[in-house]
Parts: C-alpha cells; sequence; structure tokens
C-alpha cells in the first residue's frame, strides 16, 4: 500500500502549483500530490512560468524548486508573494539543506523548504501544515540560517524601528515565536487565553508586515530581538 494518506472527504481540495525545471521532478510531485486528495491546478519550468502559472490559476500553495533557469526561485518568490491577494504560501524545493538560496527564498516570504528526497507523506503533511498557517521551519533552523547567511547584529544594540514598535507583550510573543511555541504554549507561557495569543499574533504580522509565524522568527533573529544560541 501507498504511505501517502488520503484526501480528507467533504473539504475543499487545496489547489497545489508545481515549479521545478525537471518534468519527472514536477510529474512524481503531481502524483503524490494528487494521491494525497490535493489538486494540482498547474506546473512550471522556471521560475517567469511560475509567476505567470500562478497569477492565471490562484493556487493554495505553491511547491517552489530554488535553482532554475530564467529567473530563480528566490525571485520568482518574491514576485509571485508581490501580486493580488490572495496570495498563495510558497514551500522551496532544494536538494541542499540550510543553504543561502533556500535562506534568501525564506527572506523573500517562503513558508518553508523540503528537501527533494522527502517522502510522500512528508510532501502531503507539509502542504497541510503551511496551508494551515503553520511553521515547517524548527527554531533552531531559522537560527542557523541566519548564523550563517544573516550577518545577525555580533553585539546588542538598539531594535530595528519595526521589532522598536513592538508593545511589550507583542514583543514577549514575538520571542516565544521566534522558538518555536504554538500558540497554547505562548498562552500558557504568559498566562494569556489562546483567543488573545491570536490576536498578538494577527498583529505582529500586520506591524513587521509579514504573513506567517517564519517571517516573525527571521526578523527576531536578525533584528536582535532574540539571539543565536539562546536556550529554548
Amino acid at each position: 500500500m501507498s504511505d501517502v494518506p488520503d484526501g480528507v472527504v467533504g473539504q475543499p481540495l487545496l489547489r497545489i502549483v508545481v515549479v521545478d525545471d525537471q518534468d519527472l521532478v514536477r510529474t512524481g510531485f503531481r502524483l503524490i500530490l494528487e494521491r494525497g486528495g490535493f489538486e494540482v491546478v498547474g506546473e512550471a519550468a522556471d521560475g517567469v512560468e511560475a509567476v505567470d502559472v500562478v497569477r492565471r490559476t490562484r493556487p493554495d500553495v505553491v511547491l517552489m524548486d530554488v535553482r532554475m533557469p530564467r529567473l530563480d526561485g528566490i525571485e520568482a518568490t518574491r514576485q509571485v508573494l508581490a501580486g493580488p491577494a490572495p496570495l498563495p504560501r510558497v514551500i522551496v524545493l532544494t536538494t541542499f539543506d540550510v543553504d543561502e538560496y533556500v535562506y534568501g527564498a525564506i527572506r523573500a516570504g517562503a513558508s518553508g523548504y523540503l528537501l527533494k528526497d522527502v517522502t510522500p507523506t512528508g510532501i502531503v503533511h507539509a502542504v497541510r501544515a503551511v496551508a494551515a498557517g503553520e511553521s515547517l521551519l524548527a527554531p533552531s533552523v531559522i537560527a542557523r540560517m541566519v548564523e550563517r547567511f544573516g550577518a545577525p547584529p555580533a553585539v546588542p544594540g538598539p531594535l530595528p524601528p519595526s521589532l522598536a514598535s513592538l508593545s511589550e507583550r507583542e514583543t514577549a510573543v514575538a520571542r516565544l515565536i521566534a522558538r518555536g511555541r504554538s500558540n497554547s504554549e505562548i498562552a500558557a507561557e504568559l498566562f494569556l487565553s489562546e483567543a488573545t495569543v491570536k490576536t498578538y499574533v494577527s498583529r505582529l504580522f500586520t506591524k513587521l508586515d509579514v504573513r506567517d509565524r517564519v517571517q516573525v522568527a527571521v526578523l527576531a533573529y536578525e533584528g536582535g530581538l532574540v539571539r543565536v544560541g539562546e536556550g529554548s
């Protein structure tokens, strides 16, 4: 039997676009996704095609290869997420773990990345997770990326204006997001209701001009709100 779970009956199918410069890779992902209960509404072989296909099909999630001819996945992600709403979630596909291309795509707005040797079940779970607004990146991975490619502050200093504008409570929530805490964990740690935490998270997205928790974490590390190497 296949290790790909069937789609959930009665729920709308998530719409997916698959972007990769290799035909066999696209075909493989399409078969896995369709078997997993998703609708693959488009494919693209490079970043230029990806931007066009995404704007025509309005998918929920884009699987985006990071190294492609004509336009790479970093710039394609940036252009896709600069388009008209509703905007998709982007998952970067890569052969190499934690490289500068992946970090560039995350900074451009991608919600996470998958290695191309991921299992079929892993692909299905990842797509469902990002579509639900969850993070694909562990805090330790974000910290490693920032340390290696993002040049975080070497010594403590003034926070960037976007982070400095946060209230004390918003700052506390941002720190905990960067450390990988879920809303329920943040609520328990700060003695708040989970509904209140959700309100704070929404405010953070607005104030920091980001779309998900991954972007909050990256900004927190890069701006010195959370130090690389701090305990969890």
